[in-house]
């Protein structure tokens, strides 16, 4: 299994993508992602976001910018890692989770309007949780979940996320501890 985990998320647009965007952090969070990567344009809205949470709910998962989604590739391949590029139009994920599950650092890619060809062509996996129209973020989750077997489903306040704030289990209303 995986034991490292990153994201890189591309072409990230100001104001259009700041709710996906953050959505898309707080999905590799919850599912132990290590860092975050995100490319197109620089938001520190963003950042502070992914810290905020972090230092309320626990985790050590980590935001960088960078400008070059190619450069990042690059230098995860160099370092051994799997590049997962998520994609409608990629393999069914149910043909290819087993292979990537034996993987053990992967990149995965959530994109943005308008993946370049040299991502697919980049990518060790070109993935697909569906092969119609969906969200990034869906995608994601679905993805990391089968990777990791649901084990964020019963993870909570664990060896890795200490935070502050912790959820109390409710049938009906909120409760923390």
């Amino acid at each position: 299994m995986a034991s490292e985990i990153v994201i890189l998320r591309l072409g990230h647009r100001l104001p259009r993508d700041e709710r996906i965007s953050t959505h898309v952090a707080l999905v590799a969070r919850a599912f132990g992602a290590k860092h975050i990567i995100y490319t197109g344009q620089h938001d520190s809205g963003l950042e502070s976001s992914v810290l905020r949470v972090g230092a309320s709910w626990g985790g050590n998962t980590t935001i960088t910018y960078e400008k070059s989604h190619s450069k990042v590739i690059s230098q995860f391949k160099k370092e051994g890692f799997t590049v997962v590029h998520l994609t409608m139009y990629g393999m069914p994920i149910t043909e290819k989770i087993e292979e990537i599950k034996r993987k053990e650092k992967l990149l995965i890619i959530v994109g943005g309007e308008a993946v370049p060809g040299e991502v697919y062509q980049n990518a060790d996996f070109n993935i697909a949780v569906t092969s119609q129209p969906h969200s990034e973020v869906a995608a994601l989750a679905i993805m990391l979940d089968r990777i990791i077997d649901g084990k964020e489903l019963t993870r909570g306040f664990d060896e890795f996320f200490k935070g502050k704030t912790r959820i109390k289990p409710n049938e009906r209303g909120k409760g923390f501890y």
